[in-house]
């Protein structure tokens, strides 16, 4: 009965010690726990729904700003763009003949050729300017068809197949900065929180690597979460120097000057 006991306090004990929040140590420093993800996480998606036509890209690939990732298929904005383009190709070459060509008169008897009234140059250019304006936005309507890489970035995930069927704004693919990992703190304490100071001196132990790197905070969020029942604010720290082999998603402790 005495062993049970012993036991059962043992282990109320550890309970109570693990769900403690994190308090500033006794130096004035505060410890917490964090992870790594990227500075840069975007996630991508249509402005429009239809089929996706082609994906050009998977998990894993490297891309750079301005490369395609996938296009839907739409023929009917294509169509669009073609019939803007033949309008405003008309109009530009009425413009321009209403530039050179020649209208008969009659004064004083005499008949001789003349430009045409200023009024006629002025709607063609007009005309010409509205064909423009069409083929501009049928342009860039067709160009929401097409999703293009923002950043150089790596493709974290790919969420879509040829041939499927996908919503507007439905996130499809995600794209990451891998190069640039930062932390962020997971359980810091409201507590401890007006402890810390942008550009404060920051020690990060990362058990994964086994080794300890350095870097300063770099943002605080000013929305606080709930975590476990506690009140925790995130804070972000960027390295001084990125450890080699560190992955999005390792854990890390940082003490926080």
């Amino acid at each position: 009965m005495k062993r049970s006991y012993t036991s059962a306090l043992l282990s109320l004990t550890i309970f109570a010690l693990l769900a403690t929040p994190v308090f500033a140590a006794d130096d004035g420093n505060v410890v917490a726990s964090a992870v790594v993800v990227p500075a840069q996480i975007t996630h991508l998606g249509f402005l429009s729904s239809a089929i996706v036509k082609q994906v050009n890209v998977k998990a894993g690939d490297e891309v750079k700003q301005g490369q395609t990732l996938a296009v839907l298929n739409t023929p009917d904005l294509e169509y669009n763009v073609i019939a803007a383009q033949e309008a405003f190709h008309s109009a530009q070459a009425n413009a321009e003949l209403q530039r050179y060509k020649r209208v008969r008169k009659i004064r004083n008897g005499k008949k001789y050729w003349d430009v045409v009234p200023p009024e006629v140059r002025q709607q063609a250019d007009a005309q010409a300017e509205s064909a423009q304006a069409r083929l501009d936005i049928a342009e860039a309507t067709l160009a929401q068809s097409t999703l293009i890489a923002p950043i150089d970035a790596t493709i974290a995930s790919v969420e879509i197949l040829p041939g499927e069927f996908v919503n507007q704004n439905q996130t499809i693919i995600t794209l990451a900065s891998l190069n640039t990992l930062q932390v962020t703190t997971t359980d810091l304490s409201e507590r401890d929180i007006k402890r810390v100071k942008i550009g404060a001196p920051v020690n990060i132990a990362m058990e994964a690597l086994d080794e300890n790197a350095t870097g300063k905070v770099i943002a605080i969020s000013p929305i606080a979460n709930t975590v476990g029942g506690d009140v925790v604010f995130k804070v972000t720290i960027a390295f001084d120097e990125q450890p080699k082999g560190l992955l999005w998603g390792m854990t890390a402790e940082v003490t926080i000057e």
